[in-house]
């Protein structure tokens, strides 16, 4: 697939994601072609810093999802602390309070799997650093759609974990932080 056909991206990340995130969202460039929608593992009764962190030093425009809200392109959305982020079929986000997903709220796995359904081959899926197995099935699911599927090198992550899951079973390309913010940037050809 090449990065031309990229309609959306999808990043899951948990302990460790400020880092990660830092090294990569400032690379976009403004005109970034796509949305990325992006799911942190952020405790329930806390603010997602990131938001407000990344916007500061980021081109594109970076925000906390809302629910019904169309997504766009070079926006970067967050799931908001203790929602699951959705995407719809058409084009829209969801925020739904459903049961915890892999004790999590944000699940990654929620937010791939419903980006999967709504962009099929036309997805990125991307896996960082974290300490549990959250996005593995996800990532699967945006593999099996036929889209695009990249996880963060496991020996320098932070919390090696979440890539190592991501990667049983899987062919996703292994990059470190630095090569995955050059490939997103490059996306804009």
């Amino acid at each position: 697939m090449t990065t031309n056909e990229t309609r959306a991206v999808v990043i899951g990340a948990s302990a460790g994601a400020v880092q990660a995130l830092l090294k990569i969202l400032p690379a976009l460039p403004a005109e970034f072609p796509a949305p990325v929608l992006i799911a942190v593992h952020v405790p329930p009764d806390r603010d997602n810093a990131l938001v407000p962190l990344l916007q500061s030093r980021c081109s594109v425009r970076v925000k906390e999802a809302e629910d019904k809200e169309p997504v766009a392109a070079g926006v970067v959305y967050f799931a908001p602390s203790d929602y699951h982020l959705l995407v719809e079929r058409d084009g829209s986000l969801a925020l739904s309070s459903d049961e915890l997903v892999n004790y999590s709220r944000p699940s990654i796995d929620v937010l791939f799997e419903s980006a999967a359904d709504a962009y099929g081959a036309g997805l990125t899926g991307i896996i960082l650093t974290g300490a549990n197995s959250d996005g593995a099935a996800g990532l699967q699911a945006v593999a099996t759609a036929g889209g695009e599927t990249i996880v963060e090198d496991p020996r320098q992550a932070y919390a090696s974990t979440m890539p190592e899951a991501a990667l049983v079973g899987s062919s996703a390309r292994i990059l470190s932080l630095d090569a995955i913010a050059d490939h997103l940037a490059r996306m804009t050809g």
